[in-house]
């Protein structure tokens, strides 16, 4: 009676993804659980990336992404941006800029001194001026992701 159950929610949820596929164009993957079956449509046949891939990249994503188009091994790819993070952060610790021709710069932005309140205490706190790391992105980089953004 279990198994029977279970291969009858399992066809159903197949179902379902095919109707997805058919309807939306999208790609669906089914989990069938003991209880119920769940449908979890992840990916547009066009993009083949799952929909998490367009708002975020971790450092993990970009290791595997710069190894699979050079094709150097993920421990190098790795060990050279953590090295070129660490050269960046200490740089901007140093108060010196980084520029990257054709990308962007990595500055270091000066906040003025400000008074702020505390309102549970109501008391009034002086912020002291201090640098805060930014990033400027070149007018070729700002003007490629505009005209990406706008065709999406």
């Amino acid at each position: 009676m279990f198994s029977l159950c279970f291969q009858i929610k399992k066809i159903k949820a197949e179902q379902q993804s095919a109707k997805l596929q058919k309807k939306r164009k999208m790609n669906a993957i089914y989990f069938p659980s003991i209880e119920k079956s769940y449908i979890f449509a992840v990916q547009k046949i066009s993009n083949n990336k799952p929909f998490y891939k367009n708002t975020k990249m971790t450092k993990a994503d970009l290791v595997n992404e710069i190894a699979k188009n050079t094709g150097v091994d993920k421990a190098s790819v790795l060990a050279t941006v953590e090295s070129f993070m660490e050269v960046v952060k200490e740089s901007l610790s140093d108060n010196e800029n980084v520029y990257l021709r054709g990308f962007g710069s990595f500055i270091v932005k000066k906040r003025a001194q400000k008074t702020a309140r505390n309102i549970s205490k109501n008391t009034t706190i002086i912020i002291p001026e201090h640098n805060i790391p930014a990033f400027k992105p070149s007018k070729t980089f700002a003007n490629q992701v505009k005209e990406q953004t706008k065709h999406k």
